[in-house]
């Protein structure tokens, strides 16, 4: 099994912010990359190639810095955890756990941007990109050339995180909807902490 990294977007993503009526994209994403120290909620992604789109959705929970917990229920159920140190991926219908490094597995993904607030400005150029349907788009660009992104919208409106939209360096179009967001979640590390089921198959890539 090989990480989806489209999946970790787990991980970009997310965001109830309070923020100053006029507050512009870029204003309220650096807002919310300096303030924000956990979200939860729940999540619709959708990914478009050019053979098929497929679309999950699920509930999420992150601490900065470094943990993170996705849980995709529909059509299929899947669990990937980052504690810091390791990523697992836990697959229930397959009985398999998939274990990587965290530095590894995320590197300059969107999933870094969530997870470590640092990762934003050291590895992304910003700029305002339009509004549409009262919604203001920031674009990110990576700046290394093999960062496995073209770009990564994140979209506000009134002024709170209203989505995001990825496109890989294959042209997969991502797109993420949140929903009962919350910035103070009741989290601890060890809520992040995971341990392979019994009888299942570990794996490590």
């Amino acid at each position: 099994m090989k990480f989806n990294a489209l999946k970790l977007v787990a991980l970009t993503t997310v965001f109830g912010l309070s923020l100053s009526a006029h507050a512009s994209g870029i204003e309220a994403l650096q807002k919310f990359n300096q303030d924000s120290n956990g979200l939860s909620g729940s999540f619709t992604q959708t990914v478009t190639s050019k053979k098929k789109t497929q679309t999950s959705s699920g509930t999420f929970k992150i601490l900065r810095p470094g943990y993170f917990r996705w849980n995709y229920t529909k059509p299929y159920q899947q669990v990937i955890v980052g504690d810091s140190k390791t990523v697992w991926l836990y697959d229930p219908e397959l009985k398999q756990v998939t274990k990587k490094s965290q530095a590894e597995a995320l590197g300059d993904s969107p999933a870094a941007i969530l997870s470590d607030r640092n990762a934003l400005g050291s590895s992304y150029t910003l700029k305002e990109d339009g509004s549409q349907n009262g919604v203001n788009w920031v674009k990110a660009t990576p700046k290394s050339s093999n960062a496995g992104y073209q770009y990564i919208r994140l979209g506000f409106k009134n002024n709170q995180l209203n989505g995001m939209q990825l496109r890989d360096s294959f042209g997969n179009n991502t797109n993420i909807t949140f929903a009962s967001l919350n910035n103070n979640p009741n989290v601890s590390a060890t809520d992040f902490k995971f341990t392979p089921p019994k009888g299942v198959d570990v794996l490590s890539n």
